[in-house]
């Protein structure tokens, strides 16, 4: 059979619990045709490491910041990296 992708993004979300709703109907729509997900949550792990990189790479913040609060933010980081590196290893396979 031949594969299809289908890509999806909102430039806007007016009504968070409305796009709930459709993300669960489509999600059961999807996959009772045998789709599958590869990619979905990608922008909010790349927004998270970009928040981590800006706050580490601000001085004042590593320099005043409280040691445990600075490594929380660099696991944060590694973290969102490695799912960064999962999701893109999982495209590059397609």
């Amino acid at each position: 059979m031949a594969k299809a992708y289908f890509i999806s993004c909102y430039r806007q979300i007016t009504d968070p619990a409305k796009l709930a709703a459709y993300a669960k109907l489509a999600t059961a729509a999807v996959e009772a045709s045998g789709g599958r997900f590869i990619a979905r949550g990608m922008p909010a792990i790349v927004y998270e490491a970009g928040q981590s990189e800006r706050k580490l790479a601000n001085p004042e913040f590593t320099a005043k910041a409280p040691a445990e609060v600075v490594a929380k933010v660099r696991q944060r980081l590694a973290a969102a990296q490695a799912d960064i590196a999962r999701l893109e290893h999982r495209l590059a396979a397609l």
